[in-house]
């Protein structure tokens, strides 16, 4: 090859690499800054399912339902991580918005409050920096959006705790005999059978273990569905742990974190509550002769009331309640703003019920309030019924299943 010709080949090679060069840079920058936006708009995402369907769980009609699906939407969503899981969410309540159909119009103010039905929240995070495609003349930085929109619907199985409800004698759906408000005693003794309009135990998994009895009564058992077959177990004394915990009482060696209470401690007794049948503890106001303390469970969960209500000692609550709290039950969970209740609580203490038939199988569901701490070990204690797990109003909510007919209502996504 000629001089003259090498040098011409040597002359071409060098815009070639710079080409060549261009082009990998340009593609690492697509890889690398797109795969970035991937991320982003994955971890944004989960945050917004995660808002909606909180904020989904709190539509049950109630005047301050809105303002509860915010906060939990702002909660929930907020819990999630962004930017690489170094953020974060940063969901505003003016990005959560409510309709009553999935096609109307959303506003954080929807009116009438009672109608909501789907929440919908939406998000943009902005600023996520272009590292390499900025290199080449691309946008130094882009900006991700997020939207999503949940409701609740009937679930095909949910998460009962193992106590049933038999109806009242000629009772039928969707009460079967029952008021609204209306207290239902448990029968105790797990060696009978619980009687029309009583409630009794019952596994869930269909067996007559007391151990499977205290998981069920753990964590509930998130398999039922309707026309399940429910065992009667025993004598209930080995629940009374997971029982007492969800109303913020424990032994010295109670576990908080594994056994969490409800955001409210504070019980409610014929000695505390003088209402008359429907009682209605949940939402209702004290009747004269009630104990200076009293409110209703509404206004306890807020206050993050325990079962002394503001005291320290489980006798201050005996006090209260004119119960006796024995077998070793010494700690209570603290009350207030940053109490031990706000921070371990959650939701306990409203409850899924099964309807059982005469023929031991689950017929349907109800939502129901635990009223009592079990205060000793053949004591019986209370619920007071709140209406059909199925209505668009009932304040109980489950995990489970979507895609049944009838049931308890559950957070799904539907955008």
């Amino acid at each position: 090859m000629s001089k003259s010709r090498k040098q011409k080949v040597r002359g071409v090679i060098l815009p070639m690499v710079g080409l060549t060069l261009a082009v990998l840079l340009g593609m690492a920058g697509l890889v690398i800054d797109l795969g970035g936006l991937f991320v982003a708009k994955t971890e944004l995402q989960s945050a917004l399912d995660s808002c909606a369907l909180a904020a989904a769980e709190e539509l049950d009609g109630a005047s301050d339902a809105l303002a509860r699906a915010a906060s939990a939407g702002i909660t929930a969503g907020n819990a999630n991580r962004v930017r690489y899981q170094k953020a974060s969410a940063s969901i505003a309540s003016s990005e959560i918005a409510f309709s009553d159909t999935l096609t109307g119009a959303f506003s954080a103010g929807f009116s009438p409050a009672a109608n909501a039905r789907y929440a919908k929240c939406s998000h943009t995070t902005s600023g996520i920096v272009a590292y390499l495609i900025q290199l080449i003349g691309g946008a130094s930085s882009n900006a991700v959006a997020a939207v999503a929109v949940a409701t609740r619907s009937h679930a095909q199985s949910s998460c009962p705790i193992p106590v049933g409800l038999r109806p009242k004698a000629g009772g039928t759906a969707p009460d079967y005999g029952f008021q609204v408000g209306e207290w239902v005693t448990v029968l105790y003794d797990g060696n009978k059978t619980a009687s029309p309009g009583e409630m009794g135990w019952y596994n869930l998994d269909g067996s007559t273990n007391a151990n499977e009895t205290k998981t069920e009564m753990s964590v509930g058992y998130c398999g039922s569905s309707l026309n399940d077959k429910v065992g009667t177990p025993g004598a209930k004394v080995a629940v009374d742990d997971q029982w007492n915990a969800r109303f913020g009482i424990y032994k010295n060696n109670g576990d908080m974190s594994a056994m969490p209470p409800d955001f409210t401690g504070y019980a409610y007794t014929s000695a505390n509550w003088k209402n008359a049948v429907p009682q209605n503890a949940f939402s209702g106001t004290k009747a004269a002769g009630s104990d200076p303390t009293a409110a209703n469970f509404k206004a306890k969960r807020l206050a993050y009331a325990n079962y002394a209500d503001t005291g320290t000692q489980v006798n201050a609550g005996d006090n209260i309640t004119g119960l006796n709290m024995k077998g070793g039950y010494k700690t209570l969970a603290t009350n207030g703003s940053g109490g031990e209740l706000q921070t371990h609580g959650m939701s306990r203490r409203l409850v899924l019920v099964p309807v059982i038939s005469a023929a031991s199988t689950i017929q349907d569901f109800s939502c129901m309030l635990m009223l009592q701490p079990i205060s000793g070990p053949t004591d019986s204690v209370q619920f007071e019924y709140l209406g059909n797990a199925g209505n668009l109003n009932s304040p109980c909510t489950s995990n489970g299943l979507a895609g049944g007919s009838a049931g308890p209502l559950i957070p799904v996504l539907v955008q």
